[in-house]
């Protein structure tokens, strides 16, 4: 559990929530019941807000940060809560976008953009667009409950970033409100920054720290498609065009407010074929994914071996895992292509089953053509995360090195290399995802409950860094910074870049009054204050009724 309340803090929520509940319409929360609520996210930590407000719409916005800032009380902006490492969960205000700021306001069909609210669910825009053939390309697991704007805030990715990048790639521009109140409009530029002159200020300061860490940036930035770690202040150009919004995507609600974000679209592939390639060790699988990403697929999506096991044991899997998974595999790679014409696709299916026999795995396709067949297996890798986290006991997959990306040439040395460090601990890991781009979430079986358990968190973390960093690689590489990752940024990319993020932090946010200790001045990713399963921790001692032991 957090840290408890100061003498101050009854107070300051008094005035407060009279504040807020003058000032908007929207709903404010302020007891100890709803703010346990939003104390936690998809995380392992637990800090309880001071208060929880959910604007009516994007003006309230406005009054909201005025009073945050007036009365020295940090805001941080939430969406669905699917956050992994933490972004979400602070002692301040939390703004809660998703529960009225979700419209699509603006389509362009012709052009393939879409204007949205930072609440809006990626499923529900897709079914939006859907009757016009187009869709939104990025797609994480949590399709169903997580909003645009914390998949903005975090640089999310997901199955097809290979073919379609990540959000940077595809965020055109953000209507963003500052802290000082300024509202601009942060997308492309060329020449003179249209706009206030805060904006103008801000884009200036950000070309001089491009220009001057021009070679350190060149030298300390992982040149691997999935790096999300800190500011992307290599996505700032020190002369000439740019996208400023790329620098906003992936803050973690740390320099700006989203009010609206603009998205590039496109069109809905209108086949699609799937070959679950089987392997009788992970380790051919590590090695065999390069020669599957030469053949141009959308997406490479590892399942290992406890997944399969796993998912045999849930009602809900077993009858798609008997009829696609043949015999005892210890690892399946899920490659899929899209395309306009069923012919071709089923040329890429062959080719698919040539190179694995090439490779030594003759017969170890399972070719599926029928879209209904490809989603029942599709839903078991994306479930993949609830499917883990269902292992029975207390020890349970922890997020702290799962998104760690690594260049592919390298990705069997380091998943062989990860497995000797989890053995030195006494643990196992958890693989699955994104194989495609060399980015495995992998995670080592701990027991949150447990002191020597909690101890593993930071050698695990420490030694896996150290090797991410040895094969060149990132390790913040799709679920962002938050508290779990922030603090390692001083040894991944060099007290420079870690200066010039702080630097980027001040000239948006000199108060430190938006969503505090995340990507800078974090702290400490084990401290167990912090955490959901905190110091003294003890369930209650309940007497029930019905047996559940079996």
């Amino acid at each position: 559990m957090s840290a408890p309340a100061t003498a101050r803090e009854p107070i300051l929520a008094r005035r407060l929530e009279s504040r807020l509940r003058a000032a908007t319409s929207g709903e404010v929360w302020f007891d100890r019941t709803t703010r346990g609520m939003y104390a936690t996210d998809a995380s392992i930590y637990q800090i309880m807000p001071l208060g929880v407000v959910a604007p009516r719409d994007a003006d309230e916005l406005d009054a909201i940060l005025t009073i945050a800032r007036e009365e020295g009380v940090p805001v941080t902006a939430r969406g669905g809560g699917t956050s992994q490492c933490g972004q979400t969960v602070n002692r301040g205000l939390i703004v809660d976008v998703s529960r009225s700021l979700h419209a699509l306001v603006a389509l362009d069909v012709a052009n393939r953009r879409a204007r949205v609210q930072p609440g809006i669910v990626l499923d529900v825009l897709n079914r939006a667009l859907r009757p016009h053939g187009l869709f939104f390309p990025v797609d994480p697991s949590t399709a169903s409950r997580c909003t645009i704007g914390g998949m903005t805030a975090n640089n999310s990715s997901g199955a097809r970033s290979i073919r379609y990048g990540l959000m940077a790639d595809n965020v055109l521009g953000i209507d963003a409100l500052l802290a000082d109140g300024t509202r601009a409009w942060f997308g492309e530029i060329d020449g003179t920054p249209q706009g206030p002159a805060r904006y103008a200020e801000l884009i200036a300061r950000l070309r001089a720290i491009a220009a001057r860490e021009a070679d350190e940036i060149a030298a300390r930035i992982p040149k691997v498609l999935r790096n999300v770690g800190g500011y992307a202040i290599q996505s700032v150009a020190s002369s000439g065009a740019f996208n400023a919004a790329k620098l906003l995507v992936g803050s973690e609600g740390t320099l700006a407010l989203f009010r609206e974000v603009e998205l590039a679209l496109q069109p809905l592939p209108a086949h699609k074929v799937l070959g679950v390639c089987h392997f009788p060790r992970f380790a051919d699988a590590m090695r065999a994914t390069q020669a599957l990403v030469a053949l141009d697929p959308v997406a490479v999506e590892l399942v290992d071996r406890t997944m399969i096991e796993l998912a045999r044991g849930i009602p809900a899997f077993a009858a798609t895992m008997a009829k696609y998974v043949r015999g005892e595999p210890d690892a399946l790679l899920l490659v899929e292509f899209t395309g306009d014409e069923p012919a071709p696709l089923r040329e890429r299916l062959t080719a698919l089953e040539d190179t694995m026999a090439d490779l030594g795995f003759g017969g170890g396709v399972v070719a599926l053509v029928d879209p209904a067949q490809q989603a029942e297996m599709l839903d078991v890798r994306a479930q993949g995360l609830n499917i883990m986290t269902s292992m029975r006991g207390d020890a349970k997959p922890v997020s702290i090195i799962e998104d760690c990306a690594v260049p592919l040439e390298h990705l069997a040395e380091y998943t062989s290399a990860l497995t000797a460090i989890f053995t030195k601990y006494g643990t196992t890991g958890t693989w699955y995802a994104h194989a495609s781009v060399g980015c495995l979430h992998v995670r080592p079986v701990l027991n949150m409950k447990s002191e020597a358990d909690v101890g593993k968190l930071r050698a695990i973390a420490e030694e896996a860094f150290a090797l991410v960093r040895a094969y060149g690689g990132a390790h913040s590489g799709e679920h962002g910074d938050g508290i779990v990752r922030s603090e390692f940024h001083a040894e991944m990319f060099g007290p420079r870049i870690v200066a010039a993020f702080g630097e980027v932090k001040a000239a948006f946010d000199p108060g430190n009054l938006l969503n505090p200790g995340k990507i800078v001045d974090a702290p400490r990713m084990d401290d167990r204050a912090n955490f959901r399963y905190g110091p003294g921790y003890a369930p209650l001692p309940l007497e029930t009724v019905l047996d559940w032991s079996a």
